[in-house]
């Protein structure tokens, strides 16, 4: 058994690299880890934008999903979580990759340990006014309206706002102590509630983190970036583990 797990690419802005060659760098992980992958997590921000108009989609991304598309020819699983930056996913990667996409935290057992799955934003104390903005924006109404605008103004709109959240996390990338870091807190009031879960995997956070929680054996693993540190995970059925992409000054948080 082998699964990945990776998340926060943003493709189509630039990282430490042009926003193609960093394209064709998580193209080139994609084709090396699909040669053993029994499945493949992409667990939010995929894209710095992403919305589905009923006839369009933005362009660009051709080398992705045509290695998306190589996976699922070859029998690759995969599954897509929407993040703050592309939650207008609709049903056109679904149709055309016969891929699955969740829009909030999933439970798997996988081989030998119990799972909780997503990208992580919006979960756990504080960030009220994240929050009522992403409720605003999962609405069916809100979707309508802003389908309504020319695709060349809406994209435009849309990422002015996602380099604005962007700039912000950009200015949270430290890592703020278990008392303040929202994902943390999340997953003790989930082990708090009784649940038993070995392995909480979360994006969102821009930090390559594999912290143990106050059980003293389930751990909270943050999956990191690929717009610098190119991180992920790889699960065996028996270890987890984080590591870099052609990265070797890549650091992980304990």
């Amino acid at each position: 058994m082998k699964i990945y797990f990776a998340s926060d690419f943003h493709l189509g802005i630039d990282g430490d690299l042009p926003h193609r060659e960093r394209e064709r760098m998580v193209v080139d992980w994609l084709q090396e880890v699909g040669e053993d992958a029994d499945v493949i997590y992409l667990v939010g921000d995929l894209f710095d934008f992403w919305f589905e108009y009923r006839r369009a989609v933005p362009r660009g991304h051709l080398r992705f999903l045509g290695a998306l598309a190589q996976l699922r020819d070859k029998g690759v699983k995969l599954e897509i979580f929407t993040g703050n930056h592309d939650m207008w996913m609709f049903d056109y990667l679904e149709e055309e990759l016969d891929l699955k996409i969740h829009r909030n935290p999933i439970r798997r057992q996988l081989g030998q340990h119990e799972f909780i799955i997503g990208h992580g934003d919006g979960l756990g104390p504080g960030d009220a006014g994240y929050k009522r903005l992403k409720k605003l924006f999962a609405h069916p109404w809100a979707q309508w309206l802003f389908a309504r605008l020319h695709p060349n103004a809406g994209i435009a709109l849309a990422e002015f706002w996602s380099g604005k959240s962007r700039a912000q996390n950009i200015e949270e990338e430290d890592y703020l102590g278990d008392e303040k870091e929202w994902l943390v807190q999340y997953c003790e009031e989930q082990l708090a509630s009784g649940k038993e879960v070995d392995f909480f995997v979360f994006g969102h956070r821009h930090l390559a983190i594999d912290k143990t929680l106050s059980n003293g054996k389930s751990r909270y693993i943050n999956l990191g970036e690929w717009m610098r540190a190119r991180s992920y995970a790889v699960y065996d059925g028996e270890r987890l583990e984080l590591r870099h992409y052609k990265n070797k000054e890549g650091h992980i948080i304990k």
